[in-house]
């Protein structure tokens, strides 16, 4: 090689080490996976605004299938995007909270263990404000996601990170984009470890009785939100 070409090899290998030091934290291996533009309602069909939602409460609405539940929360606080993994070691880069506040955040309902998730009859697996108590399992911090069937809890400022339990990965995020001008949310992709397959498999006879044939079907332009407490009628506290 004679120097000129040395020279500008040497360049070439200094550009690419300098682009590597400048790629994020958060530079992930999982890419989001789109589905479709679905607008956040409130129960009467009218677009839900963003800075009416509640702190530290429980909302549900279903995406991307009519029959997979999402969490819904606001906060309270500034959420930071994180880096995660999936049980198959695939790493992700969570955004954080989207709103005027970055506190709103949103992941699949459906926990990483069993796959328990909130039903009209009952929730096993909720957001708990403060510290959630259990004999066996006391809570490991404040402002927790936890799935009292397997007590799983779940970090939702840390992008639904597990913090204990035996679940193997993070809750699925659910990506919103909020419109600052009229201070709407659109749900539009998810991100992480997706459940559906499984989640359709397991309950396939029980959702054909509760969902019926619209199951599996994808929610199309809207999705109605709801506080947990009046979509399921015995959300149980352990």
């Amino acid at each position: 090689m004679d120097r000129r070409h040395f020279i500008q090899s040497c360049s070439a290998s200094a550009a690419c080490l300098s682009a590597s030091a400048a790629t994020p934290v958060f530079a992930a291996n999982a890419a989001a996976k789109p589905y479709a533009r679905v607008l956040l309602t409130d129960e009467r069909g009218d677009p839900l605004k963003a800075s009416r939602l509640a702190a530290q409460t429980n909302y549900v609405f279903h995406y991307p299938f009519e029959a997979t539940p999402v969490f819904l929360l606001n906060l309270g606080k500034a959420v930071a995007g994180q880096s995660l993994a999936t049980k198959t070691s695939d790493s992700y880069a969570w955004p954080g909270g989207v709103g005027a506040a970055k506190s709103i955040v949103a992941f699949s309902a459906i926990c990483a263990h069993h796959l328990v998730y909130p039903t009209k009859d009952v929730s096993f697996i909720s957001f708990r404000k403060g510290a959630a108590l259990n004999a066996k399992t006391p809570s490991v911090g404040n402002d927790l996601i936890h799935c009292c069937a397997d007590h799983s809890q779940y970090d939702p400022a840390q992008g639904a990170k597990v913090l204990a339990g035996p679940a193997s990965q993070p809750l699925c995020a659910v990506l919103l984009e909020h419109n600052a001008k009229d201070d709407t949310l659109t749900a539009y992709a998810t991100l992480g470890g997706e459940l559906f397959d499984d989640f359709f498999k397991k309950y396939e006879a029980k959702l054909s009785i509760d969902v019926g044939s619209k199951a599996k079907q994808m929610v199309q332009a809207r999705a109605a939100v709801r506080e947990l407490e009046k979509f399921c009628r015995n959300p149980v506290k352990c």
